[in-house]
């Protein structure tokens, strides 16, 4: 909204032309969905209480029962509201990278506070089914994914095929030609990252602080790709539009931090499928937006680690009967091992850290 309305009048007043540099509306964006989290953070979850909590699961550590029992959940709303609100605020609207991102994050957002609410109204942690949130989640992705292969297919200079060929890591032009298997590919990328942050989403904390760490690494690629200069300098493929992603991830870290406020340990509210999905799926979106998918699996390896202990310990138990870990996802195995809940906490976020550095590097070491 500001750079609609006051960056045409930078010629005439120079304060103005700062609305043109991508790099203070990012940071305008961090600082405002920060703001807005804080202030909506306390009132609505004085609203959520007022509505109940949904029950602990019966199936997840059992000092959970007790420790957690009472806390509301669809605190991801406070992120949500924060995000969007930013964004209308700090990014170029008529940017349709940015729209379609935009449209993935309130579109699993939405399907992730129906989830939620049936949970807290119905007072059961089923909500809706398993199947009927993935039909929902790849109509979305699907959606997204045809938009964003044509807006990619119009970028200028674009190599041929670009636009639904997969870039390779560590390697300057190698790229996988998918074809109409891209579409599903994509799909899978933006479903896959969403599942995978509302499976990390276990403890108070655990989640938020690597999805901030992972779209800051995405806000910095994201800047890369979209700038002639710099993509030329790190023979990356030169997408204009992209760069304004940007400004949504630096909204995700300040209405990440505003959550943290409350979510810090002991939480005072969950994050729920409301946050996890909107925030799993806005980054697989930007990935596949910039086309470093494959990087995502890097930078995302805490989810990635997360989803597949749940899918190791799932095909263990039914094919042997045995489970490979006490308790899946991997970060109730370290609670059923005895480590401590912050212990277990702030060493995920010292590997997301950790991963998320290893995938910047494929930038450079080409």
């Amino acid at each position: 909204m500001f750079y609609e309305f006051l960056a045409p009048f930078s010629e005439q007043f120079q304060l103005f032309n700062v609305f043109n540099y991508l790099t203070f509306r990012t940071g305008g964006a961090l600082m405002t969905a920060f703001i807005i989290a804080l202030i909506i953070g306390e009132p609505f979850i004085k609203w959520l209480k007022s509505k109940g909590s949904q029950p602990i699961r019966d199936d997840g550590p059992e000092s959970h029962v007790v420790t957690k029992a009472g806390t509301p959940t669809m605190g991801g709303f406070i992120i949500l509201a924060a995000v969007v609100a930013s964004v209308i605020v700090w990014g170029d609207l008529g940017n349709q990278y940015l729209w379609v991102v935009m449209f993935v994050t309130a579109g699993f957002g939405g399907i992730g506070f129906i989830d939620d609410w049936r949970k807290v109204t119905e007072k059961s942690h089923k909500g809706l089914s398993g199947k009927g949130k993935l039909v929902l989640q790849f109509a979305v992705a699907l959606i997204a994914v045809v938009w964003m292969v044509q807006l990619l297919s119009n970028a200028p200079d674009a190599p041929d095929g670009f636009a639904t060929s997969v870039a390779v890591p560590f390697f300057k032009d190698l790229f996988i030609p998918l074809s109409f298997g891209f579409f599903l590919f994509g799909m899978v990328v933006i479903v896959g990252a969403s599942n995978a942050v509302n499976l990390t989403d276990g403890l108070d904390g655990l989640a938020i602080v690597p999805v901030m760490i992972a779209s800051g690494a995405f806000g910095l690629i994201a800047y890369f790709v979209g700038n002639a200069v710099y993509s030329d300098y790190l023979f990356l493929n030169f997408t204009p539009g992209t760069g304004e992603l940007a400004v949504i991830c630096g909204a995700i870290i300040g209405a990440g931090l505003g959550f943290l406020w409350f979510n810090a340990p002991p939480a005072m509210v969950f994050m729920g499928d409301t946050g996890s999905l909107s925030l799993g799926g806005a980054i697989g979106a930007i990935a596949v937006a910039v086309k470093h998918e494959i990087v995502l699996v890097i930078i995302g390896g805490l989810f990635v680690l997360e989803a597949l202990s749940v899918m190791i310990q799932v095909a263990s138990f039914k094919l042997t009967g045995k489970r490979v870990f006490a308790m899946a996802p991997i970060h109730h195995h370290f609670e059923k091992q005895g480590w401590a809940e912050p212990t277990i906490v702030i060493r995920f976020w010292i590997i997301a850290f950790v991963l998320a550095l290893i995938g910047l590097s494929t930038l450079k070491l080409r």
